[in-house]
């Protein structure tokens, strides 16, 4: 150890040097914003950009910011890279002697972020160039160039060890005439013998041949990666985040998006690029959280989902958007309910919701159908102005003119008879109205002359639209919708029957009306996972009229060199733009999908809205899917992702599970998805599954018991994965037993991975859904030392607890 904490010191002296040299750039940038002239303060803004970024970079304190080395043999050419490393794959004829011995030619540390020296020699390469390649890609069976591979344990300026593993065994290699020496048992058998976290630690030590390949494929067009639990999907998808800005950082400016299922994965994975020295370009987010200022945070029961999240969705939220409209204006023709009454007659009053929240009411006038001045509205100063939008009443060159409800209604059909979002067609509904109002004025013929005509027409529009009778009545009449009020309106029984009818039997349209009616009036209730898809589809159906930009606020700076005088509107900085177009963010130039197995059709459509025009890295695994309907999925799933080429690779090794563990859940696989094939599992820890039966006891003293026991044997965390139904209950058993362990659902499970698990109820699980035997198997694989399953009565569990699922 001590050869490479006297490198590690070497590193980091350098890095202070670095430190004090990203320091001067900040000082110095800062003295350019005193000169005043607005060249000077843009150079000081971009320069102060980049130093910041190159500091917060080289202050971090990683756990192991170095911490892999490989010993190579002489290359086929003296050919060296940008990063300073002999570029060569392969070794030269002669590097190998006829006795099978060899000189170890070069050396390289491999770290986090690349460090040259004063004289631009590599003290540590970047895991993602390409010289760092044969750290990961090199096996006994292809070791290229490679005769050792180290993988260095640090913390912060400290070694704390090293584990080795010969790629070159059959070799006698020497390293500045001394032996080459081989310390540990392993750096793979290491790292995956370290006890979990609550958090997901970066894999960058011990990434594996075949995961290396998919971390550097090409980004161009689709990426696939399939495989099974434990085969690194996740940590894979993250670090491949990284390297593709690492070698295209241009191209990915626009921002790299990773899609988690839950949020619990997301907190899981969250720390792992920052750790990667990545950060900022690259957005995780869980598929509940798509939509700017909505969060998933109820549940959908398994049939709801189903109904929720299939395409059928798209037919029947097209009727709502404009079912809605009328609805919320009070109804024309009769889809608002009244039976072509007005609104306000009966004494009933319906409401709209706009796009800020505010509520429209809709009713009749206190003083009568024309209201004090006989004009149809209320005096000015009534606190809630009541429109009646069965009729248009206005005084346009001192005459009346009306639009009675039938009139209104076949204006409102001809306009809802374009394609365009609802919210978008209003300029067309204010024109057809005015239009209509022109026909009943007579006007039209009263000038020959084209442009006496015209301009006596536009005298007219200006007229009215000056009326507060018809802005109000247009605003109540074609009110600007929100996706959660047409959502809201949907926990109508009665109208979703008429929005959904041919669409969704009775039995679906009742269940999805109840699950929405938690929504509320106001719209504001909890939403669920499969809710967040419906708000975005109902967004793009809608329509969002563009909203005027917001004026900068003045830079302090140039107020105190007097340059708000000079430049009132400065134009932003490059950061500033950078950083506004970042927040305003629809849409990504790579887009990775983990766990996209998961994804619903719905929600396909609205993740394939955030990557129209990117490249893709989609990641996952049939046999852990939960969705029903996977053959509807991958039909939505093709249409996200068009005519791009695509590239495939399959994870075939098991790092997570013992074999002990993988042997039990694979027996739930081939229940499951007969004929599939499970990872291979790398190692086994002679511990079997341990079987316990509640039988007529107590469930929770049970499943409170097996986890304290869990506790006392691993060093890391402990999960409880129980049925959706209980994810309450389960928190309550495990009250008090410290943060080590967690509680939670069988679709929370996806993703994460604990030293020890409980799985609660077999049969539970498998029963919560036509999916229930795939999520049992995601259950089952979280362990990485320990499983134990708990069985109650309706699992049937044998003499010695095992459920009736797992016995042969």
């Amino acid at each position: 150890m001590g050869v490479e904490q006297h490198h590690l010191d070497q590193v980091y002296r350098r890095l202070e040097e670095k430190i004090h040299e990203a320091e001067f750039l900040m000082n110095d940038a800062a003295k350019r914003g005193q000169v005043g002239t607005p060249g000077a303060l843009a150079e000081r803004d971009a320069q102060v950009f980049r130093a910041g970024i190159h500091l917060n970079r080289l202050n971090n304190e990683f756990e192991d910011f170095l911490f892999g080395r490989v010993d190579l043999l002489r290359g086929k050419d003296g050919q060296k890279g940008p990063d300073g490393a002999f570029t060569s794959v392969e070794p030269a004829d002669d590097a190998i002697r006829d006795d099978r011995t060899a000189e170890i030619a070069e050396t390289l540390h491999i770290g986090r972020i690349g460090v040259l020296d004063s004289d631009y020699a590599p003290l540590v390469i970047d895991w993602r160039a390409p010289a760092a390649a044969p750290f990961y890609r090199s096996t006994p069976v292809d070791p290229g160039r490679v005769v050792r591979r180290r993988v260095i344990r640090s913390k912060g300026r400290k070694v704390l060890g090293v584990e080795d593993d010969l790629m070159r065994p059959e070799l006698t290699a020497t390293l500045d005439g001394d032996p080459l020496a081989v310390i540990g048992d392993g750096a793979l058998m290491a790292a995956l013998g370290q006890a979990r976290s609550h958090t997901m630690r970066d894999i960058v030590s011990s990434i594996q041949a075949e995961q290396d390949l998919v971390i550097r494929a090409p980004a161009a067009s689709v990426t696939e990666v399939a495989g099974g639990p434990g085969t690194g999907k996740t940590a894979v998808a993250l670090h491949r985040a990284a390297y593709l800005l690492y070698q295209d950082r241009r191209r990915y400016a626009g921002g790299i998006l990773i899609v988690s299922p839950t949020p619990l994965l997301v907190a899981y994975t969250e720390g792992v690029l920052p750790s990667l020295g990545e950060e900022g370009q690259v957005a995780i987010r869980a598929v509940g959280s798509l939509v700017d200022g909505a969060e998933a945070t109820a549940y959908d029961e398994p049939a709801v989902a189903r109904v929720k999240g299939s395409a059928r969705m798209i037919r029947v939220l097209r009727h709502a958007a404009r079912g809605a409209l009328e609805g919320a204006s009070g109804g024309s023709g009769g889809t608002g309910g009244s039976g072509g009454r007005s609104a306000g007659q009966g004494g009933r009053q319906r409401q709209g919701q706009l796009r800020d929240g505010a509520q429209l009411a809709f009713g009749e006038d206190p003083d009568g159908p024309d209201g004090p001045d006989g004009l149809g509205g209320p005096d000015d100063d009534e606190p809630a102005r009541t429109v009646r939008t069965d009729r248009l009443r206005v005084v346009a060159f001192g005459r009346r003119l009306e639009l009675a409800e039938p009139e209104l209604h076949r204006i409102r059909q001809t306009v809802l008879s374009g394609t365009a979002p609802v919210n978008l067609l209003r300029p067309r509904a204010r024109r057809l109205l005015l239009d209509a109002l022109w026909t009943k004025s007579g006007s039209a013929g009263r000038h020959t002359d084209p442009e006496l005509a015209a301009e006596l027409r536009s005298s007219f529009d200006e007229d009215i639209t000056s009326e507060d009778d018809f802005t109000g009545f247009l605003d109540a009449w074609w009110p600007e919708l929100t996706p959660r009020a047409v959502l809201a309106a949907m926990g109508d029984e009665r109208r979703l029957g008429r929005w959904s009818r041919r669409v969704l039997n009775q039995g679906e349209s009742r269940r999805l009306a109840r699950s929405l009616a938690r929504l509320g009036p106001d719209g504001k209730g909890a939403l669920s996972v499969h809710d967040v898809a419906l708000l975005d589809e109902l967004e793009m159906l809608l329509g969002a009229p563009p909203r005027p930009r917001k004026r900068r606020e003045l830079d302090p700076l140039d107020q105190l060199t007097g340059l708000e005088e000079l430049m009132p509107t400065r134009e932003e900085t490059q950061r500033e733009r950078a950083e506004r177009l970042a927040a305003e963010r629809t849409e990504y130039a790579h887009v990775i999908v983990d766990e996209a197995q998961d994804l619903t059709p719905m929600q396909w459509r609205m993740v394939g809205r955030r990557g129209r025009q990117a490249t893709w890295t989609v990641v996952g695994d049939a046999a852990q899917s939960s969705w029903s309907d996977p053959d509807e999925a991958a039909e939505a799933r093709d249409e996200a992702l068009g005519t791009r080429p695509r590239r495939r690779f399959t994870l075939t090794v098991n790092y997570r599970n013992p074999a002990e563990i993988a042997e039990l859940a694979a027996k739930v696989l081939h229940l499951a998805m007969p004929g599939m094939e499970s990872p291979r599992a790398v190692r086994s820890t002679g511990v079997r599954p341990r079987f316990a039966a509640v039988g007529d006891g107590d469930l929770a003293a049970t499943v409170r018991e097996e986890a304290r026991r869990l506790l006392e044997r691993v060093d890391g965390t402990v999960g409880v994965v129980v049925a959706m139904h209980r994810r309450e209950q389960a928190a309550r058993w495990l009250a008090g037993l410290g943060d080590r362990v967690v509680a939670l659902g069988s679709l929370e499970a996806k993703g994460l991975e604990y030293d020890a698990t409980v799985v609660v109820s077999p049969a539970d699980i498998a029963d919560e859904s036509p999916a229930g035997l795939r999520v049992l198997y995601v259950a089952l694989t979280r362990a990485t030392q320990q499983l134990t399953v708990v069985s109650a009565a309706r699992d049937e569990p044998d003499a010695d607890g095992v459920p009736d699922l797992l016995r042969e």
